[in-house]
């Protein structure tokens, strides 16, 4: 096994732990990454796609997770800007370094 799995595979290891820990609780991805090409970047901006923005967000909890891979993921500084203005407004925001890290901070929560 990879020890250092993607930044994807980590997110979906940890959206099945939630899922299966938290069944009733609503979480869902903030899809604002990737590669695509400039007319679909173009549109997403438009319609309000902003870089930055964590992850994941658990409405119930008022709770984001900005997911990283267990070793070489780093914020942007875009992503340290929303992550001070979020806590700044009271949401709690995680950085889970691999799933097993922000399944770790969700339990403490």
């Amino acid at each position: 096994m990879n020890t250092n799995p993607t930044e994807d595979w980590e997110q979906t290891m940890f959206i099945r732990w939630f899922r299966t820990e938290y069944p009733r609780v609503r979480i869902f991805s903030i899809p604002n990454g990737g590669k695509r090409n400039i007319v679909t970047a173009t549109r997403l901006k438009a319609t309000g796609a902003t870089a930055g923005v964590p992850d994941l967000y658990v409405p119930e909890w008022n709770v984001w997770v900005e997911m990283k891979r267990r070793t070489g993921g780093v914020l942007s500084p875009a992503q340290k800007d929303w992550i001070e203005y979020l806590k700044s407004i009271d949401h709690t925001v995680i950085v889970g370094k691999g799933w097993q890290d922000a399944m770790l901070q969700i339990l403490k929560l």
